[in-house]
């Protein structure tokens, strides 16, 4: 069972209210081991392809469409925060766990 699956018309609702979050391989590295997951268990997760994941991870591609909007969802779920970059973040990403 996709832990994550969520019916098209709920997810294209839900996209329209939130706020676009451009997501790069680190940020989706990042989410994946906050997640504690593998590559993958990830695809797995979101419907698609481990080779997918590490494209997405090593800056091949980047997720776009509902790629894009179903990590910024399970992000938000999950509790993973990412901020914008500062001088402090590591290569421009800034993540915590929630408590």
């Amino acid at each position: 069972m996709n832990l994550y699956a969520i019916p098209c018309k709920i997810l294209g609702k839900v996209a329209q209210k939130r706020k676009k979050i451009k997501w790069n391989g680190e940020r989706i590295r990042a989410l994946r081991q906050h997640l504690r997951l593998t590559q993958a268990k990830l695809a797995e997760e979101l419907g698609t392809r481990q080779q997918t994941i590490s494209e997405w991870e090593t800056g091949m591609y980047k997720p776009r469409g509902t790629a894009s909007t179903l990590l910024s969802l399970v992000a938000e779920r999950s509790g993973f925060k990412y901020e914008a970059a500062n001088k402090e973040t590591t290569n421009g990403v800034k993540c915590t766990r929630s408590k």
